[in-house]
């Protein structure tokens, strides 16, 4: 599932947490993007009553040269 996220939050940029059809629950979902928020993959803020998400990629990149590109590469194989 955080795959998944991080696939389409590469392909989109930026969108709204609800937008990306997972095949969970909601408390699932939102356990997921939790994750990825804690471990510094994904920003959100949130604009009215939707929480928006996206990939930080700078900051991944300059951490870890390579590495977001390479596991998206990897996940399209």
């Amino acid at each position: 599932m955080r795959l998944e996220i991080v696939r389409t939050l590469a392909e989109l940029n930026e969108c709204a947490c609800g937008a990306i059809e997972l095949p969970v629950s909601k408390a699932t979902a939102s356990h997921h993007f939790k994750v990825l928020r804690q471990a510094g993959v994904i920003a959100q803020h949130d604009i009215g009553t939707r929480r928006f998400s996206s990939l930080r990629r700078d900051e991944l990149e300059q951490r870890f040269p390579g590495l977001l590109e390479s596991v998206l590469r990897a996940a399209k194989a």
